[in-house]
């Protein structure tokens, strides 16, 4: 019997607070959906490698069996430390994060190329400001109305003030269906520093690079790097430090799958000197192949936006990336597409789940089948569709 062939997937999650066995099970659940509508199998178990959390897969596709080790690369600590924000701290994040993005020209520049995700970055703002007019509006009716009976027109002011702040946090406590908080702590976090990655961040990057590193040095006929919807871009500057300090064996195969991706929210902030360097030396580089996939119908993406060449870096030598659509208007039925409308985070995740209408988009064959990417989108071009303009003001690297 010929071994099966051996991946090792290291995922970087996006601005996420979730604990890793939740990716687990999202992996497990739409796995064995995804396997039951191709027709390929899939077992779940332990790694052999028990550093970190992760868990193993093995498949069948077709008469070839391949065995692969997954492993999440945990910064929700890191997250849950920037959500810890009180309501005024997050009405200071809110204004400071619209003057990022409005005052460096970045938003304007975002909106020449998708207008969902400005929208859904708009979202959290309108939402927040909307919360505070109606808590003062309340509480000035009221206090009015409390100075009016009592005849004490000073308790006015008190009574608007402590209903007002009532009304915030009642609104707090009722973010975990609107979310307006979770999203401006998500894009603060992204803005803070003009782009900048905050020191914490960067230590954990570092991090990172030496454990893919050590990966590389095992027996694996693939090493792939999956980063969605922030960690796209995370991904993109730990494997350039990774190439940069020598650290990919001859001979490696070394793969990066970038999956909703939101690069430009980050690269057009003035200070993202890094990330556009990082962008610009990846695409050219030789030791590994990159695939970014992203879908037009995902509010929360830059769907089919290269994400090098519209941060206006795009080096003369170019290799990379394959920018292909996941295509969710043919990949997902209109029964599905119906149980997912209005679910703007749902869909983002769709990367990572199961397509009952599956073409050549097919998570659970790249990360557990027999085929490397590189070999799976061999000859492909981009996506009809793809925007490869440079409309970034900041191309400073």
């Amino acid at each position: 019997m010929t071994r099966p062939f051996r991946r090792r997937v290291l995922y970087i999650p996006g601005y996420d607070p979730i604990p890793p066995r939740r990716y687990r099970e999202l992996y497990k659940r739409e796995g064995a959906e995804q396997a039951r509508v191709s027709g390929y199998g899939l077992e779940f178990g332990p790694r052999r490698d028990r550093k970190g959390f992760g868990w193993g897969v093995s498949g069948a596709f077709d008469g070839d069996r391949a065995e692969a080790e997954i492993e999440v690369l945990v910064w929700a600590d890191i997250v849950q430390g920037s959500m810890g924000q009180g309501i005024l701290a997050t009405y200071g994040q809110l204004f400071r994060t619209a003057w990022a993005y409005i005052g460096s020209g970045a938003l304007f520049r975002l909106m020449r190329l998708r207008r969902g995700p400005v929208i859904a970055a708009l979202y959290p703002v309108v939402v927040l400001l909307a919360q505070l007019a109606v808590a003062l509006l309340v509480g000035a009716g009221l206090g009015w109305l409390v100075g009016r009976l009592t005849g004490l027109a000073w308790l006015a002011l008190p009574v608007t003030l402590a209903v007002a702040w009532a009304g915030l946090q009642l609104w707090r406590r009722l973010d975990g269906k609107i979310f307006a908080y979770y999203l401006m702590h998500d894009y603060a976090f992204t803005a803070q520093g003009g782009g900048a990655y905050p020191p914490a961040l960067e230590a954990r990057l570092a991090q990172f690079a030496d454990r893919i590193a050590e990966v590389l040095a095992g027996d694996w006929d693939e090493v792939l790097v999956v980063g969605h919807s922030s960690g796209a871009y995370l991904g993109v500057s730990v494997l350039s430090d990774l190439i940069r300090s020598g650290r990919v064996p001859a001979g490696a195969r070394l793969s990066y799958l970038s999956l909703g991706h939101v690069v430009p929210m980050a690269a057009f902030l003035p200070r993202a000197n890094r990330l556009r360097a990082d962008l610009r030396y990846l695409s050219a580089r030789e030791e590994l192949d990159w695939v970014d996939v992203t879908a037009p119908g995902d509010a929360c993406c830059f769907g089919l936006c290269d994400p090098v060449a519209v941060s206006g870096v795009e080096p003369p030598d170019r290799r990379q990336p394959l920018v292909l659509s996941a295509a969710f208007t043919q990949t997902l039925s209109p029964e599905k597409r119906r149980s997912l409308r209005g679910r703007w985070f749902r869909l983002h995740f769709q990367y990572l789940c199961a397509f009952d209408r599956p073409g050549d988009y097919d998570y659970f064959a790249i990360t557990a089948g027999p085929l490397p990417l590189g070999a799976r989108f061999a000859g492909r071009d981009h996506s009809p569709g793809r925007i490869a303009r440079p409309v970034n003001r900041f191309t400073t690297t």
